[in-house]
């Protein structure tokens, strides 16, 4: 059975730390202090994020690939500081395979190591397999980038493998790809009483 999913539904996710609010014109103003203020949060993007231009471009992408029914793109607030800290989104949805990847996540330097990023990861894994009917979720990050493959791992991510010279970078090269993943059985099983325990802690 295929997943039911409304891209153009304003789907928020909430809970006592973070909100997730799809992405828009309007409150993506709030992350462009990011791309202008903190070259160092972007060494391992897919997209050159650094400068206004740069940012423009990858927000008119971001909300072009909702309106192809590819992603569906959300900006964090962070209730502790009451600020915005970033980005994630579900992208390569597959609703007749009830499947989807769970990336393109970024915070400003003030929120990461906060505890925001597993608020986070929980209400996406709790929407997508709860409500989206996910079978399975997927991730994928620079194999180099240690920061985010330890942080997938510390969710409960399993680890699949390596995709050799996989995409592009933004530095005109191609990266290896690590690819975990989370399974509807593994969320029910583990994944989610785990999350609970660190957000609530």
């Amino acid at each position: 059975m295929s997943s039911n999913f409304d891209f153009a539904q304003s789907y928020v996710l909430e809970n006592n730390r973070a909100k997730l609010e799809p992405l828009s014109g309007n409150n993506s103003t709030h992350l462009l202090h990011f791309s202008l203020n903190e070259p160092n949060i972007w060494p391992f993007s897919l997209f050159p994020m650094a400068g206004e231009d740069n940012f423009k471009k990858y927000i008119v992408a971001s909300l072009l690939s909702r309106e192809q029914k590819t992603a569906y793109p959300f900006v964090v607030y962070d209730k502790k500081f009451g600020e915005y800290a970033g980005s994630t989104r579900f992208y390569d949805i597959q609703l007749h395979n009830n499947s989807l990847q769970l990336g393109y996540t970024w915070y400003g330097s003030k929120y990461q190591g906060t505890g925001l990023n597993k608020n986070c990861k929980f209400l996406l894994l709790e929407f997508a397999f709860e409500t989206m009917g996910m079978e399975r979720v997927e991730f994928r990050a620079d194999k180099n980038n240690a920061r985010s493959v330890a942080a997938m791992r510390s969710i409960g991510c399993t680890i699949e493998g390596i995709l050799r010279s996989n995409v592009p970078n933004a530095n005109g090269g191609r990266r290896d790809s690590i690819v975990l993943s989370i399974l509807k059985e593994e969320w029910h099983g583990r994944v989610r009483s785990h999350l609970l325990s660190c957000i609530n802690n």
